[in-house]
């Protein structure tokens, strides 16, 4: 006579378990599909290239050529600087965001008018901005009419036209395009913050430096990490269309990134080989920050 089994609970509940494990996967393979297609492949086409001298349309396979004479180019170097000096200027693209985020948070006199105009910038294109403030910076520009009038013409500048100054036109260039952005992104972070907490603090004799460092700071945590990796992203990945018409990577390669290397090498030089190259380094920085921004946000958890 057989012996009936029944399944007992941690059974049925592991049977489960992988059957939910087997619908994921099943659901998955959708979205997998179109990463592995418009993700993997391209960068599998990027190494292969970048191992090439390519001119477009015919690939010769070099082997480490293409990556010895990369490593050896001083414009790459000089690229890679350019990067990281203007990360300088990522404190200011997210504290002058955080400050107006908390003044409109409190309800200023025309808050939501200031709201409004801070946000423009985000919605106009960043081709526009680059002009504005190729006007804004040049020797003839807003800049120094404004310098002009208040009768300091003794201090009048040409910051397109020294290196030293051309990179510091583009970094508050790039701040500017990111306090819209920022400013809306801190906002919506003020927005979920428990009224009650500040009311109860300000009772409790607190004065606002001790609220905002207790309580808005810690609060807007996880806002700041985002803000942090999208504006390092976006300072990696998104300032062609500013180089492009601001400085054109000039003077010299004075404003030249990584990014703008790519184009240079490419399509200006022909050389797409080595600039698949250059795309792969870029490709592996950003790659790079968005782990790292993961490894701290796991942390903080």
């Amino acid at each position: 006579m057989s012996t009936i089994r029944v399944p007992t609970t941690s059974s049925r509940w592991l049977t489960l378990k992988r059957r939910r494990q087997i619908a994921g996967v099943i659901f998955a393979l959708p979205a997998i599909a179109l990463v592995v297609c418009f993700i993997g492949v391209p960068v599998g086409q990027d190494v292969y290239y970048s191992f090439t001298q390519w001119d477009g349309q015919t690939a010769t396979w070099i082997g480490l050529s293409t990556w010895s004479q990369a490593i050896h180019n001083p414009n790459l170097w000089t690229a890679l600087r350019n990067n990281g000096l203007l990360l300088l200027s990522v404190p200011f693209a997210l504290g002058l965001p955080l400050c107006i985020a908390v003044l409109l948070h409190q309800r200023v006199a025309g808050w939501r008018i200031f709201r409004t105009i801070y946000f423009l910038p985000t919605a106009i294109s960043w081709v526009v901005l680059g002009l504005v403030a190729e006007r804004f910076f040049a020797y003839q520009g807003t800049l120094n009419s404004i310098i002009h009038a208040l009768g300091f013409s003794h201090f009048s500048t040409n910051m397109l036209g020294y290196q030293s100054e051309a990179l510091v036109a583009l970094g508050i260039t790039f701040i500017f395009t990111m306090v819209g952005t920022n400013t809306m992104l801190f906002l919506t972070g003020l927005a979920t913050l428990d009224p009650t907490l500040e009311e109860a603090a300000r009772i409790d004799g607190a004065g606002p430096w001790r609220i905002f460092r207790s309580i808005t700071l810690p609060h807007l945590s996880r806002f700041i990490q985002l803000a942090f990796v999208m504006t390092v992203i976006a300072l990696f990945s998104a300032l062609f269309s500013l180089i492009f018409v601001l400085t054109g990577g000039g003077p010299g390669y004075a404003t030249t990134t990584v990014e703008y290397l790519i184009y240079e090498t490419g399509f200006n030089q022909g050389d797409f080989g080595t600039a698949a190259l250059y795309g792969l380094i870029l490709f592996v920085i950003t790659g790079i920050v968005g782990v790292v921004q993961l490894r701290l946000i796991g942390s903080n958890e």
